[in-house]
């Protein structure tokens, strides 16, 4: 994974708003989805600043509420440093598009059925990223499948997987995926990709984040060892399990008492999976004046 500068950018192009909604454009909306669509929005160009996006293709997805069985998609034919708010596509889960993007770009149907599959079956899950990482791809692809090597591996806890059938284009298939799910929020698709699940925005992308570093560093070792697995030292389970009881109490363990006694200001605050990191990314995008629109727990100084 490399991460990659705003400034690195073409100096010629001009950067989209994020947060793009006007006041008469949105009337017609709840407060909560335009948030949605601003936190969704500014998914798409973290992962692009990550380096990970893979030209128009491959989609993030965030259910509009619980209760709706609506979802927000990329408009298929956009790069993700131009979705913004207003360009997200509504679509329900049977299929319909509810609110056209106002970039006149349609949805993707294979990406479609993913995500429309996955929030049917998953009403909890807020967001899901499938993203196609060449490492991600090869460690999906081996037998052994991803291995607790690095503590980024058992960060993201148990991982399902999901043979690979082609391009996704029948309910077969999705009926086939959603049981290879599970309770999980991390599938592997062999010889395709990846999918991760959160509650929100922020815990799908925390867990993106680290299976991606989690599998850049098996490839390494497994390198460096030849192939030989036998010579690999892993971690015991208790570690692995010690290592996840941490992650789960949010903020990498910042929400423990124990940790933030001594630091008042901080007792006030608690973080969700990913939240803090999240905000961490989402200050990049507005220092770089992309207004992302997000209303900050805690201000940086």
């Amino acid at each position: 994974m490399r991460v990659i500068g705003l400034q690195s950018l073409t100096s010629t192009i001009k950067p989209k708003i994020i947060a793009d909604i006007e006041p008469q454009d949105g009337a017609h909306l709840s407060d909560n989805e335009i948030t949605i669509r601003n936190n969704l929005a500014s998914l798409y160009r973290i992962v692009d600043q990550l380096g990970v996006s893979q030209s128009i293709f491959n989609h993030m997805t965030a259910r509009v509420s619980q209760k709706d069985e609506e979802i927000l998609i990329n408009p298929f034919g956009l790069l993700y440093h131009e979705v913004t708010a207003s360009n997200l596509v509504k679509v329900n889960l049977a299929g319909d598009i509810l609110g056209h993007s106002s970039s006149g770009y349609g949805v993707n149907r294979a990406g479609y059925l993913l995500h429309s599959a996955i929030h049917g079956a998953h009403p909890e899950y807020g967001c899901v990223i499938h993203l196609h990482i060449p490492d991600v791809v090869a460690v999906a692809s081996l037998k052994c499948g991803l291995l607790p090597l690095s503590q980024e591996s058992m960060i993201i806890g148990d991982v399902a997987y999901h043979e690979y059938e082609g391009i996704i284009n029948n309910k077969e298939e999705k009926e086939r995926m959603i049981s290879d799910l599970s309770n999980k929020k991390v599938m592997l698709l062999k010889n395709h990709g990846f999918v991760c699940c959160g509650e929100s925005i922020a815990e799908a992308l925390f867990l993106t984040f680290h299976l991606i570093i989690a599998c850049e560093t098996q490839i390494k070792i497994m390198a460096a060892a030849g192939g030989n697995i036998e010579s690999i030292v892993i971690p015991s389970i208790a570690a692995q399990e010690a290592t996840l009881r941490v992650i789960r109490t949010g903020g990498g363990g910042v929400n423990m008492t124990s940790n933030v006694d001594n630091i008042p200001e901080l007792n006030d605050i608690k973080w969700a999976k990913g939240e803090m990191e999240w905000e961490a990314w989402v200050r990049i995008l507005d220092d770089n004046g992309l207004k992302s629109g997000y209303k900050y727990k805690k201000i940086s100084k």
